[in-house]
């Protein structure tokens, strides 16, 4: 699934085009993705201007004049295409089958953003004015939200168990954050995954917030990690994987200058974590 730096990318790449955009053709293409379309969703798009394109965790949101938001998740194998009026303005890669263009948006200036999605784990929702939604409504704070300090971390970890990359990957604590770079991050910080939450010092914790949220700033810059289906809405593959540390390095000599180890891969709740027995502790 795509994470923070993944979702971010996206909406980067499309706010030059839905933002302020009013769209004067909608298409559903099919009744369902992951779960069932709202039925009204053609009507409700069909008019409306986008006044804002936002990013709440791993969701994108289009903020809509007429009040209400449309709510994505772009699943395992989702994409958001981007193809203009002018022909040859954008390049859509062959590979990418029109026959999974599932939710089709043509705004006034003749740009056709569509949502293609082969797998269908994807979604598309629509946020009703003044209505919460059970996806987002249990969400902890954004990485690079000043409330995401030292102080927050350690008063949620406080007591707890559980390992704390377990305990990071849980979107109530913070949101946005997935396997990739938790691993990296705690890899930065000198931190075993194993280790209980509730047992990593002070200044450990600040450490790791200062990681984790420059572990995410690069990614982002970097245009994502390209893992399996992930594209940029102007259809580039993102580069950060080639900036792994730890990710996917199993058996491979661990990079840190003067540690000597090798990254191992261990399995926790489903996921695997991959980590330097040697400096990680």
């Amino acid at each position: 699934m795509p994470e923070l730096p993944e979702v971010e990318t996206v909406r980067r790449g499309l706010a030059p085009h839905l933002e302020g955009a009013r769209i004067t053709r909608a298409e559903a293409r099919r009744p369902d993705l992951r779960w069932p379309l709202p039925p009204d969703l053609v009507q409700v798009l069909t008019g409306a201007t986008v006044v804002a394109l936002r990013r709440r965790s791993k969701y994108l949101l289009a903020d809509l004049d007429r009040g209400g938001s449309v709510l994505w998740h772009l699943g395992m194998s989702g994409r958001m295409l981007v193809e203009g009026a002018a022909p040859g303005q954008f390049h859509r890669d062959p590979a990418i089958h029109a026959r999974h263009d599932h939710v089709v948006l043509v705004t006034e200036a003749g740009t056709t953003i569509t949502f293609n999605d082969a797998r269908r784990f994807g979604m598309v929702d629509l946020i009703r004015e003044g209505q919460a939604h059970p996806l987002l409504d249990h969400l902890g704070p954004e990485p690079f939200d000043p409330v995401f300090d030292a102080a927050y971390l350690r008063a949620v970890l406080a007591g707890r168990r559980v390992p704390v990359k377990q305990a990071l990957l849980d979107q109530r604590i913070v949101a946005g954050l997935g396997n990739i770079y938790v691993s990296e991050s705690l890899w930065r910080a000198g931190i075993d995954p194993r280790r209980a939450a509730g047992r990593i010092g002070p200044a450990r914790i600040q450490s790791l917030v200062g990681h984790i949220r420059d572990v995410l700033a690069e990614a982002i810059q970097a245009g994502g990690s390209s893992l399996r289906d992930h594209r940029q809405a102007s259809g580039e593959l993102g580069y950060f994987q080639h900036n792994f540390r730890v990710y996917g390095r199993a058996g491979q000599p661990c990079l840190r200058p003067g540690c000597g180890g090798q990254v191992a891969r261990i399995v926790q709740s489903g996921r695997s974590s991959f980590y330097c027995p040697g400096c990680q502790r």
